[in-house]
C-alpha cells in the first residue's frame, strides 16, 4: 500500500474513508436512481413510507428519498468551495506572515484577530444580511469564518520550517524567498495541513446546513439536507423519516470525516518526514 494510502490500515481511517465514499456516492449518484422528480408532490403529504414512496412523503407530499438522493450535492459542494477558498486565503496570509519576519506579520495576525473575535454563525449571519442570500454569498461568508483560523495554523507550521537548515540552505544559495516558500517551506507543512482540512471541511458542512436550517442560504424548494430538516421538523412526530433521514446522512458525512482524518493523523504521525535533503546537499 502506498504512503498516501497509509491512513486505510487504522480501523479509523479505513471505515471513516468507506461512509464518506459511501455518502458521496449518494450525493453525486443520487440524482440519477431517484424515484420521482424531487419538487412534484407524488401523494398525500406526511404519509408513511410505502411502495411509491419507500421514506414516505413531506409535508407538500414529495417523495422523502428522492429529495434525500437529490439533497447532498448542494451542501457538500458548498462546503468544498467554502473550504477551498478558506485554504487559499489561509494559506497566503500564512506563508507571508510566518516567512517574513516583519511588521507584516503582526500586522496580518492583528487583522485576523480581529475575525476571531466574532463567533462564526454571528459572522455569517451579518455578512448575509448586508450581502443578501445566495450560493456565492454563503460559500465566501464561510471563506471568510475560516481562513483566520488556518492561516494561523499555517503561520505556526511555516515559523518553525523557516529555521530549518534546509532552508537556511536555500537562502544561502541566493534563492527568492518566493521560490523558498514555494519549493521549501509548502511542501513541508502540508502534513499539518491536511489534518486539519477534514476538520475544516466538516465544520463548512455544519455552518453551512445550520445556515440552511435557519432559511437563509439555500431556498425552497431545493432540495436539500438541511432545508429537509428545517421544513419537517414540525411534523416529525407525523412522519419522522422525513427528518430523520436528511439528519442522519448529514451526521454520517461529518462522523466520516473526523474518524478519516484521525486515521490520516496517525498515519502521519508515524510515517512524515520533512523533504530535507534536497537543500542541504544540493
Amino acid at each position: 500500500m502506498t504512503g498516501r494510502l497509509r491512513f486505510l490500515r487504522t480501523f479509523s481511517g479505513a471505515f471513516g474513508a468507506g461512509v464518506v465514499v459511501c455518502v458521496l456516492l449518494v450525493a453525486v449518484l443520487g440524482r440519477y436512481v431517484a424515484p420521482h422528480d424531487p419538487s412534484a408532490p407524488i401523494g398525500v403529504p406526511l404519509s408513511d413510507a410505502s411502495s411509491n414512496a419507500l421514506l414516505g412523503t413531506d409535508f407538500l407530499g414529495r417523495d422523502v428519498l428522492s429529495r434525500l438522493l437529490y439533497g447532498g450535492r448542494s451542501v457538500i459542494l458548498v462546503a468544498l468551495a467554502a473550504t477551498l477558498l478558506a485554504y487559499a486565503a489561509g494559506l497566503a496570509i500564512g506563508l507571508i506572515a510566518g516567512y517574513s519576519r516583519s511588521l507584516v506579520d503582526p500586522l496580518l495576525m492583528r487583522s485576523v484577530d480581529v475575525l476571531l473575535a466574532f463567533p462564526p454563525l454571528l459572522l455569517l449571519l451579518i455578512l448575509i444580511t448586508g450581502a443578501g442570500t445566495g450560493v456565492g454569498v454563503l460559500i465566501a461568508g464561510v471563506a471568510i469564518i475560516q481562513a483566520p483560523a488556518v492561516s494561523r495554523i499555517v503561520r505556526t507550521a511555516t515559523q518553525v520550517e523557516a529555521v530549518r537548515a534546509y532552508v537556511e540552505a536555500a537562502i544561502a544559495r541566493g534563492e527568492r524567498p518566493l521560490a523558498v516558500v514555494s519549493r521549501e517551506v509548502l511542501p513541508n507543512i502540508l502534513a499539518p495541513v491536511l489534518v486539519d482540512s477534514g476538520l475544516r471541511f466538516t465544520f463548512s458542512i455544519l455552518i453551512i446546513a445550520s445556515v440552511n436550517f435557519l432559511g437563509l442560504g439555500l431556498q425552497p424548494p431545493s432540495p436539500d439536507w438541511a432545508l429537509m430538516i428545517s421544513e419537517n421538523r414540525e411534523f416529525i412526530s407525523v412522519n419522522v423519516l422525513a427528518v430523520l433521514a436528511p439528519a442522519a446522512m448529514i451526521a454520517l458525512l461529518t462522523i466520516g470525516i473526523n474518524l478519516a482524518g484521525d486515521g490520516i493523523a496517525r498515519s502521519l504521525g508515524r510515517s512524515y518526514v520533512p523533504r530535507t535533503a534536497r537543500s542541504v546537499t544540493e
